[in-house]
């Protein structure tokens, strides 16, 4: 079930992919894998992860309403297509609670900028079709509202470009380094794993990056068209970070109190030492941000080599503790010595001096 897929697919092409087998296969019984794989333009790979999907669909979440497909691998059996057809379908019946927020929630997606409008004006047809069934359970909807915060409108944006196959400029926040960057991207993505990213093309490094959507500081969609190369879809349900063979190796070694960084970084190796801590060889792109990783392990650990970055996380580490040295000169010298009377005033009831 080897191969590449055609062309990255958003969440929203997906979604109409999906809608379209099941009809797909309604009509054809025992289809076999690799026909219907070659029909929809995806690998077989894709396809049987759809087939994992489907199943969780249905009419309505009792067993018997819920799509019964499945595959041995080589052809795709459904069950009960008879669970979709017009006689057995019973008239949709939404709660007060549950009409209420599907209407809050359509409105609010309707207003998120960069939505197309032709998506966007078939939002607002299904809504209105929705508030006509709920009736008066659809008064409440009308007092709420919902304000996405800047990621929505960058997650728009993003969406956007990706159906549209568009580059994107973006400033960006990079916490490694504490700077602001611009860069151009071309996106091939939307991931969530814990936060929301964006894979893409980064004609800045000309390598794949990932971006985190609540650290793009400024969003634009150009004109011009976007052109990854072919390169192969990682699987990130274990991890977001994923370095690659070719990236640099470095070594780190942690105390007892440092072992955690073998849990947090993905890693090649992490062999005992006789103190109880470890040494940890991992691989990272840029090797420059490990040095946060330094200075936040302090007397836990140490960076080995490669060299250069060795010295680099030492230069750090000196800089930040002469800027703490210059304070405690500084308070020192603008503040004198306090007379013994106002030392003896007592501490007030929260330990502060009155």
């Amino acid at each position: 079930m080897a191969g590449k897929p055609a062309r990255p697919v958003n969440a929203i092409d997906q979604t109409r992919r999906m809608l379209s087998l099941v009809t797909y296969l309604r009509e054809r019984p025992g289809a076999r894998v690799e026909d219907v794989a070659r029909a929809f333009g995806i690998t077989e790979d894709e396809l049987v992860s759809d087939l994992d999907v489907l199943p969780m669909c249905g009419t309505s979440f009792r067993g018997g309403d819920l799509l019964d497909i499945d595959t041995d691998g080589e052809r795709i059996w459904w069950h009960n297509p008879a669970a979709l057809a017009a006689e057995a379908a019973e008239p949709l019946r939404l709660a007060a609670d549950e009409a209420t927020a599907l209407l809050v929630a359509a409105r609010a997606v309707a207003t998120l900028p960069g939505l197309r409008e032709s998506d966007r004006q078939a939002l607002l047809r299904a809504t209105a079709k929705v508030e006509t069934a709920a009736g008066e359970a659809a008064g409440a909807s009308s007092r709420l509202s919902v304000t996405f915060e800047s990621e929505g409108g960058v997650f728009a944006d993003v969406d956007r470009a990706i159906a549209e196959r568009r580059r994107l400029w973006i400033r960006y926040y990079s916490p490694a380094r504490d700077e602001v960057t611009e860069r151009e991207i071309d996106p091939i993505r939307l991931v969530s794993v814990g936060h929301t990213y964006v894979e893409a093309w980064c004609r800045r490094s000309e390598a794949r990056r990932t971006f985190r959507l609540d650290r793009v500081a400024e969003i634009k969609i150009l004109d011009e068209p976007s052109a990854p190369p072919e390169i192969e879809l990682r699987d990130l349900s274990e991890a977001l970070v994923q370095p690659a063979a070719e990236d640099p190796e470095v070594v780190v070694e942690v105390g007892p109190g440092g072992r955690w960084v073998a849990e947090y970084y993905p890693h090649d190796s992490a062999d005992e030492l006789p103190d109880g801590g470890l040494r940890i060889t991992l691989r990272t792109p840029d090797p420059a941000s490990l040095r946060r990783l330094a200075l936040r392990l302090g007397r836990d650990g140490r960076i080995v080599s490669p060299p250069e970055l060795a010295d680099s996380a030492r230069r750090a580490a000196r800089e930040a503790l002469a800027a703490y040295d210059g304070i405690e000169a500084a308070d020192a010298v603008e503040t004198p010595e306090a007379p013994q009377a106002v030392q003896a005033v007592p501490d007030g009831p929260d330990g502060r001096r009155e």
